[in-house]
């Protein structure tokens, strides 16, 4: 089930279809919900979809009810959001998406499956998905996951072309916090393949005022970057990261690697405040992600953790206050 906005979805709708995220032997039947002015746009992606012939999809459905949208699902993906625009209050956008996912979350509760996993993909993505957690109270706050494997993807490819190697080479680099500018793109337990021989990143890159430097503001900004260069929000490697994240939950991740996903924050080892969506490293195995413990974190790397964590929860208060409104 997807909610769109339109370019994010559209690049993202082939891969599911077929059979790229929920495996080749998986028959797939999409939910396409968006808002009514929308239909028509929808009524050609679904034209477009049956001219694939695509052999694993059963079925796609158009709808503008969330009683249709989110009917027994076992995957939810929630792409829209309030997008901020020029003079808008950083409140105001908080109080609008509050709503949404309030919304959104509300159905989840009422009509999705109990086992349903949820990924938010709107902007703030972090708090959204908490919003939209604390409205399926029913549903385990484990299911919901927000967005942060694209900071993760842009990290590992950034370190794999400063040392001159494909991106498979380089693992379990972290992204810390909030999908944002203040996130903290964390290389210090990486791994790199250089050319046949395992290092640590710092090792690989041999640059450390690159790695703590232009390294970090790459990835925080990279969004921004491509909107700059195409005008356009970065909708293709938005759409693959969603299909990384949502395959390891499905299939489960390499043994001995990790990855970067945003979820809830209880009783972890590194001194994260609870009650926040927060992206750690985690592991997973039969559709359940453990928290990657016992790395060691120095004091750069505390200072950068606790400032996204701030972030969170301030956005997180602040959103809670429209929460009951």
């Amino acid at each position: 089930m997807l909610l769109t906005p339109v370019a994010i979805a559209y690049s993202l709708l082939y891969s599911i279809a077929k059979g790229d995220v929920f495996g080749k032997d998986q028959p797939i039947i999409l939910v396409l919900l968006d808002i009514t002015p929308m239909l028509p746009v929808l009524d050609g992606v679904v034209m477009e979809l049956q001219d694939c012939a695509l052999p694993l999809l059963r079925e796609v459905i158009p709808t503008d009810k969330v009683e249709v949208g989110f009917k027994d699902l076992d995957a939810a993906i929630l792409v829209g959001s309030m997008p901020r625009k020029e003079g808008v209050e950083r409140k105001d956008l908080l109080k609008a998406n509050v709503a949404i996912f309030k919304t959104q979350g509300e159905a989840l509760e009422k009509y999705a499956k109990k086992t349903v996993k949820v990924l938010v993909v709107g902007n703030p993505a972090n708090t959204n998905c908490l919003i939209a957690s604390k409205s399926a109270p029913s549903i385990p706050k484990e299911n919901f996951s927000c967005l942060t494997r694209l900071d993760h993807n842009r990290a590992r490819s950034q370190v794999a072309m400063r040392v001159g190697v494909p991106s498979d080479c380089v693992k379990n680099v972290i992204i810390w916090g909030n999908h944002s500018s203040t996130q903290y793109p964390d290389v210090h337990h990486a791994i790199v393949n250089n050319h046949g021989k395992e290092m640590s990143a710092f090792d690989a890159v041999n640059d450390e005022s690159w790695l703590k430097g232009d390294f970090i503001t790459t990835v925080q900004q990279r969004g921004a970057a491509v909107i700059k260069a195409r005008k356009l929000s970065s909708a293709m490697s938005a759409a693959k990261a969603i299909c990384d994240h949502m395959r390891d939950i499905w299939f489960g991740t390499p043994d001995g690697e990790w990855v970067s996903m945003g979820i809830y924050s209880t009783g972890n080892s590194y001194g994260v405040p609870n009650d926040l969506m927060y992206s750690f490293p985690v592991m997973i195995k039969n559709k359940t992600w453990k928290v990657v413990d016992g790395l060691a974190i120095n004091d750069f790397s505390r200072g950068k953790m606790d400032g996204t964590a701030a972030e969170l929860v301030d956005e997180r208060d602040t959103a809670l206050t429209f929460l009951g409104a």
